[in-house]
């Protein structure tokens, strides 16, 4: 096989796994996406149940970025307090660790009975949850026979020496790595998509230890983009509050990490020699350190973030009050 169609081949297989995340969203939107985000909602008048039920949905929905639309849009609305709204994003963090660990373990085989499954789900009426459900399933099943196809397609790729040379040149600069992982998840909408990538690169040793741990900040740092983009939009300071207070955190969590990353890849690979499972591992281990951090400073968090977006003020606003000028004390009608 030449080195193009190898190539081709990965392409189509990443393409696959981009493919069957975007099908597990969808089908869980459809099927719960009211109630989750009823049950966002309902949980963010307290910042522990915040961060539980930010973990939830999204693990549900495996995408930080509709739980984080979800978020902003309540706190924009000025419906709950900016530090539960913070907790949500952090559990959303936490959320999308968890599929990344079920699927780090040799369960592909299960793959063509979770295609079949779904298939006969999808098959029942249109209106139904189950209907739904199977989209979610087919697309649970298409994650894993993208990454089982990604493992056979690294070998012939691990041993190209003009990609050896190139990843070699990479990881000599672990900022640029993750710069263009971040550049990814954020045009892939998903960070669950290219940590699941990076594993299968770490799997075949085309990723060394460092790189792969540089590629996963790089998708956890992406995956924030896209709120504070969205947030943007609005034009409204206040609605900046939240997707760049995740954004600064995440940020954070990066420079830390990358400073001490021979260290963090040492102490990694010393839980779990396996390169897959030491992604996966480091993955969850990030997400949760910077909750863990950050929770209990929420409150002081959420007043910086104020301070930095202020309230924007209307002129012409009828409800905003009018002070007398203190020069007419001299002049009196």
């Amino acid at each position: 096989m030449s080195f193009f169609t190898t190539l081709l081949d990965f392409a189509g297989f990443v393409a696959l796994l981009l493919w069957g995340t975007r099908m597990v969203q969808t089908g869980v939107q459809r099927a719960f996406g009211a109630r989750l985000r009823s049950l966002l909602g309902a949980a963010l008048n307290n910042r522990v149940k915040a961060f539980l039920a930010g973990v939830g949905v999204t693990a549900a929905l495996q995408s930080s970025t509709a739980t984080g639309l979800m978020a902003s849009g309540f706190a924009a609305a000025g419906l709950v307090e900016l530090a539960p709204a913070l907790a949500v994003m952090l559990g959303a963090n936490v959320g999308t660790t968890l599929i990344v660990q079920a699927l780090s373990f040799d369960i592909a085989a299960v793959a063509p009975v979770l295609v079949l499954g779904g298939v006969v789900m999808f098959k029942r009426d249109a209106r139904s949850t189950i209907h739904d459900l199977g989209r979610a399933v087919i697309g649970v099943g298409l994650m894993l026979l993208a990454l089982h196809h990604l493992l056979d397609v690294m070998t012939p790729l691990a041993a190209a020496p003009g990609l050896r040379a190139a990843l070699a040149t990479l990881a000599a600069n672990p900022v640029l790595i993750v710069c263009l992982s971040a550049l990814v998840a954020w045009a892939a909408h998903s960070s669950v998509a290219v940590v699941l990538l990076t594993m299968s690169l770490a799997a075949k040793g085309v990723a060394s230890p460092e790189a792969a741990i540089a590629l996963v900040l790089g998708a956890n740092l992406g995956a924030a983009i896209n709120p504070m983009l969205e947030s943007a939009s609005r034009g409204e300071p206040a609605a900046r509050r939240l997707p760049m207070g995740n954004l600064i955190n995440r940020a954070l969590g990066v420079a830390i990490a990358l400073a001490a990353l021979p260290l963090v890849a040492h102490a990694t690979a010393a839980i779990d020699p396996d390169p897959a499972r030491s992604v996966a591992n480091f993955h969850s281990l990030f997400n949760v350190a910077l909750a863990m951090i950050f929770l209990p400073l929420l409150n002081p968090y959420a007043d910086l973030l104020r301070k930095l977006f202020p309230d924007r003020v209307d002129a012409a606003d009828p409800a905003r009050p009018l002070y007398l000028d203190a020069s007419a004390r001299e002049t009196p009608i």
